[in-house]
C-alpha cells in the first residue's frame, strides 16, 4: 500500500519501509549526509542529515528517521540550514581539506555539503594532528581530512569481514586505526579497497591513480571484471584510452560494488607489451599464431 509523505510542501509517495532521506532522495531533494552509505544503513553519526518533522521538537536525523504516512518534513529552514552549517564547518575546520590539489576534488560529499550550504572558508581552525599513511600497496591514507564518519570500519567489520579498521583513542585525538595503530602495511589489510569506495572524502584514495586525472575528466565505462569466472561489475574510470581506476557497481549483481584486489587494482595487465594479442596454438611444442590456421571440426579439440 503506498504512503505519502509531504517534504517542502511537495506530496512525497513510496512504498514499503523507508527512511525520510531515502524518500527525500528518490523525489529529487537534496539532504547533505556523511555518514550514510546504502548499504550501510543507517548511522547517525554526523549530524550533516538533519531536518524538521513537524510535531517534534529537536531536529532528527533523516538518514534514521522512518518515513511515515503523513508526516510533514522541512528540509531548509534557517534552524535546520544553521544546524548544517556547524556541522560542516566544525568538519572542514578539524583537517586539512586542500581542495585544490586533492584527488576527490569535483567528486567529494564534503565538498557537495559545503557548496549546497554556501561555506567558502571554515570558520574554525585546527591545526594538522596526522602523518599521510602511503605504507599500503594501493591505498594512501590522510587522516587529514578524515571526518570520522566510520564508514570505513562499517565496510571492512561488515560488508568484507576483513576486521582491519576501528576508532582509536579518545576525544579531540580519535582517528581512524589499523590493527590497533599500525602502519596500513604493516596490518592484516588485504588492499580489497572497500574502505575507498565507501570513503565520502579524500581521506582515503587510489596510490595509482594519484596525479592521473581530475574528476570532471573522467569517462566512466561500466564493463565485467575478466579475472575470474563470478562476473562482478566493473565501473572504469577512463582518461582518453587510459584506466585512471577501477570501482565496484553499487547496486548490481552479483557483488554490490564488491571487488577483490585483482579487480579493484590488478588493471596493468591490458598495458604490458608482453600480453597475447591475438589467439595461439601449441604445434610441435611452440606457440604458434592460430588465426591463419583452418584445422579442419574433427582437429580443433585434439590440438588445442
Amino acid at each position: 500500500m503506498s504512503k505519502t509523505i509531504i517534504i517542502n510542501g511537495k506530496e512525497c509517495a513510496f512504498d514499503g519501509n523507508k527512511t525520510v532521506l531515502q524518500v527525500a532522495r528518490d523525489n529529487g531533494f537534496y539532504i547533505p549526509s556523511l555518514c550514510y552509505h546504502p548499504k550501510l544503513g543507517a548511522a547517525s553519526k554526523c549530524r550533516v542529515c538533519v531536518v524538521e518533522v513537524d510535531g517534534i521538537r529537536n531536529l532528527q536525523t533523516s538518514c534514521s528517521t522512518a518515513a511515515t504516512d503523513g508526516m510533514k518534513i522541512t528540509t531548509d529552514s534557517p534552524r535546520v540550514l544553521e544546524a548544517q552549517r556547524m556541522v560542516v564547518n566544525l568538519l572542514l575546520a578539524n583537517g586539512n581539506h586542500n581542495c585544490m590539489i586533492c584527488e576527490k576534488n569535483g567528486d567529494c560529499e564534503l565538498q557537495d555539503a559545503a557548496y549546497h550550504l554556501g561555506i567558502e572558508l571554515p570558520a574554525f581552525v585546527v591545526e594538522e594532528h596526522e602523518d599521510k599513511d602511503d605504507s599500503g600497496a594501493f591505498i594512501i591514507r590522510d587522516g587529514n581530512k578524515c571526518i570520522q564518519c566510520g564508514r570505513c570500519i562499517e565496510a571492512c567489520n561488515r560488508l568484507v569481514v576483513n576486521e582491519v579498521l576501528d576508532f582509536g583513542f579518545r576525544g579531540g585525538h580519535t582517528q581512524v586505526v589499523c590493527d590497533g595503530n599500525k602502519l596500513m602495511g604493516d596490518s592484516s589489510c588485504v588492499q580489497c579497497g572497500e574502505c575507498v569506495q565507501v570513503c565520502p572524502v579524500g581521506a582515503l584514495i587510489e596510490k595509482k591513480a594519484v596525479g592521473k586525472a581530475r574528476s570532471w575528466e573522467i569517462k566512466k565505462v561500466r564493463t565485467t571484471c575478466p579475472d575470474c569466472g563470478v562476473g562482478c561489475q566493473q565501473e572504469l574510470h577512463l582518461k582518453g584510452d587510459q584506466i585512471v581506476r577501477v570501482k565496484g557497481v553499487e547496486g548490481a549483481k552479483p557483488n554490490d560494488g564488491h571487488l577483490c584486489v585483482k579487480g579493484r587494482y590488478g588493471y596493468d595487465f591490458i598495458y604490458s607489451k608482453e600480453r597475447l594479442t591475438t589467439p595461439l596454438i601449441k604445434k610441435n611444442g611452440k606457440f604458434a599464431s592460430l588465426c591463419p590456421i583452418s584445422l579442419p571440426p574433427s582437429q580443433k579439440r585434439q590440438n588445442l
